[in-house]
């Protein structure tokens, strides 16, 4: 026999949270700082993002890579996030399900007017935190790219711009590209 499970003891928010996220309908559905947020991308938001992917997509298959814009858990923290494009190897994305941000090489978020702060202050600190290699902060309010690099616990300490559109930016090892920003 089946009975109701006893809350008696509590229930743990972060883990009943992110059970909820995960079964909420719609797959672009993040939580940042404990606020369920639906990402809905315009056009020319995922043009952007169409542009930076189809410029890293040949040296992704090489390293053995999917880029996509899959889940990633922040464990700890009340952080579910799905960015515009994380770089992982393919093997962590055959397992299904959520990744970390150390399991990454690269992520990149593309800001909205709805966003910009999100992905200029807490996701580039959470990341850090969370390990995340390089973060590619594409700021299309500000017409500018910045990457970031070398996470540690109180931020990143490489950065590299912010860089008005038009200029090549060079992604490093194990990508060791220029992005051409440009069209941006």
């Amino acid at each position: 026999m089946t009975t109701a499970h006893d809350y008696s003891e509590g229930i743990d928010p972060e883990r009943a949270l992110k059970y909820a996220i995960q079964h909420h309908s719609g797959d672009r559905t993040e939580i940042v700082e404990g606020v369920i947020t639906n990402v809905t991308p315009s056009w020319d938001h995922e043009r952007a993002a169409k542009l930076v992917r189809r410029q890293i997509e040949a040296r992704v298959d090489d390293l053995g890579c999917v880029e996509g814009s899959g889940n990633l858990d922040l464990p700890g923290s009340a952080n579910w996030y799905v960015p515009d494009i994380a770089v992982v190897p393919e093997e962590l994305a055959h397992r299904g399900g959520a990744l970390l941000p150390d399991q990454t090489l690269l992520i990149v978020e593309i800001t909205s007017k709805s966003n910009a702060e999100t992905d200029r202050v807490v996701k580039r600190r959470r990341y850090a935190e969370y390990g995340a290699p390089l973060y590619l902060l594409v700021d299309r309010l500000e017409r500018s790219v910045t990457l970031f690099a070398e996470p540690g616990s109180l931020g990143y300490t490489k950065v590299d711009g912010p860089h008005p559109f038009g200029t090549v930016v060079r992604l490093p090892e194990p990508f060791g590209i220029d992005l051409d920003t440009g069209g941006l």
